[in-house]
């Protein structure tokens, strides 16, 4: 075992004795990221985010409203504006238009017709509520307007047309000015029309149409528009207001929980750590020195029969204290497995020692790598996840990859703290191992857990002859 900084090689071990690392050939594969858990003791809950999320989703809110009631209210305003539309087209042909029809207006010659009705839709009818009008024969022709040009055309009525005059009903709609007849109003962006039959004195119907500007559903768009923004925009920040109280003490309950399994957690560990301590305790003051004193009696008994001429019963002395000093061997690295003493008092170098010392016992190589100065700059709680990783994937590299050389290096990169253990043992898929582990091997959920509890993160590399790979890598507070 041998312990060495970054460049220099360990005093007394010649560089060639260090066992080389593996080639980087393997491919990188995250096993554990502290910074993706999202589990609400890794990130504590904040009062000012959850409220900045709030209002986030409040103005979502209020913009979908607004687009979906404006879109209503279009929709809304356009239905009224049609119906008073018709209305007011009703009235007008009642009031003005069929009082005014003459039968000559049928006739061969209807000029004079044509200026009676002339007289009374410039003056009754045409306004900045109708800006065109006309009446139609059945057959498709239209006896009147006030655009003549278009007066003694014959056009298509189409099937709206058709069934108005049949069954004596009011019609509005948006106009379509690409029609032959609106050829003369579609200068306008968007007209209402309104068609009615009428009847002349002697009974034949026609059909009266009027066009109407398309400005009168803006208007009404914009009244309903502000009238409905106004009581939803109210009534939300209204819900949003006794909402608050709530929700601010949901939050709290939703801390005050937070707080408690912080707590818990830091009890379940501190009476782990004192339990470990004292199991480690009683078995160092108990067992231990009961096994130191009996290796001792049994090799005085083994002097003694030696002594006495009773060679055999020397020999099987002399093997039972040997087994016995293996024995207190194995309880002292047990007991550095449970609670290494030395990491409150000597630091983490010291610990990987300890490991390294230990693992030397099973006739395995281990090179440690420390920082020039020796210090990683962690915190205790980080030296503790530094030594349980390098730990147990020491027992990996023991227990499972029969490697004969291990190198555990401690670098300090930027701001984090980097432990990189690697054997030349006989490796494995990564992926695969990943995702369908051995049975029996906790080592690697135990070390996924602790590093993404602390918000660390945990690689592996390795492949099938190529040796492992572990890197951990730990923020410094």
């Amino acid at each position: 075992m041998t312990i060495r900084s970054d460049d220099s090689t360990a005093e007394g071990l010649a560089p060639e004795a260090v066992p080389p690392r593996p080639a980087a050939v393997r491919q990188w594969v995250t096993v554990a990221d502290g910074h993706a858990q999202t589990d609400l003791v890794g990130k504590p809950l904040r009062m000012r985010r959850v409220f900045g999320q709030l209002v986030v989703a409040a103005l979502v809110v209020l913009a979908v409203v607004a687009v979906g009631g404006s879109y209503a209210s279009r929709n809304v305003a356009e239905r009224e504006a049609v119906t008073d539309a018709a209305t007011m087209t009703d009235l007008l042909a009642t009031s003005a238009i069929s009082p005014a029809l003459t039968d000559d207006l049928l006739s061969a010659d209807p000029t004079a017709a044509r200026e009676k009705l002339e007289k009374v839709v410039q003056k009754q009818v045409l306004g900045s509520s109708v800006v065109r009008v006309k009446i139609w024969k059945p057959d498709g022709t239209i006896l009147y307007s006030d655009e003549k040009r278009v007066e003694g055309q014959k056009f298509e009525l189409g099937d709206d047309e058709i069934d108005v005059l049949k069954n004596h009903t009011t019609r509005a709609e948006v106009s379509d000015l690409s029609k032959p007849e609106n050829q003369y109003e579609n200068k306008a962006s968007k007209l209402l029309e309104v068609y009615r039959p009428v009847w002349t004195p002697d009974g034949s119907p026609l059909l009266f149409e009027t066009y109407l500007p398309y400005d009168t559903v803006a208007s009404r768009t914009s009244a309903l528009w502000r009238g409905f923004a106004g009581i939803t925009v109210t009534s939300l920040m209204l819900l949003l207001v006794l909402m608050l109280p709530i929700i601010w003490r949901l939050l709290d309950r939703v801390k005050a929980v937070q707080d408690q399994r912080v707590a818990l957690l830091e009890h379940a560990v501190d009476a782990s750590t004192a339990e470990r301590s004292r199991i480690a305790a009683t078995l160092h003051d108990g067992v231990v020195q009961e096994l130191a004193a009996a290796s001792f009696a049994v090799s005085g008994a083994a002097e003694k029969a030696e002594t006495d001429g009773q060679n055999d019963l020397a020999r099987m002395l002399r093997g039972a204290a040997t087994a016995v000093r293996g024995t207190i061997g194995g309880l002292r690295s047990l007991l550095v497995d449970i609670y290494p003493p030395s990491l409150a008092t000597a630091g983490l170098g010291a610990v990987l020692h300890d490991l390294a010392t230990t693992a030397r016992t099973r006739d395995i190589q281990v090179t440690v790598i420390m920082p020039p100065d020796g210090r990683s700059g962690l915190d205790a709680e980080g030296e503790r996840l530094v030594y349980r990783v390098a730990q147990e994937c020491l027992r990996n590299a023991t227990k499972h990859a029969s490697a004969a050389n291990v190198v555990i290096e401690l670098a300090v990169v930027g701001p984090d703290v980097v432990l990189t253990v690697t054997d030349d043992g006989r490796g494995f898929v990564a992926q695969d191992m990943l995702e369908r582990p051995p049975e029996g091997h906790f080592g690697l959920q135990v070390m996924t857990d602790l590093a993404a509890r602390a918000g660390s993160r945990l690689e592996l590399a390795s492949a099938p002859g190529e040796g492992t790979s572990w890197r951990l890598t730990v923020p410094r507070s």
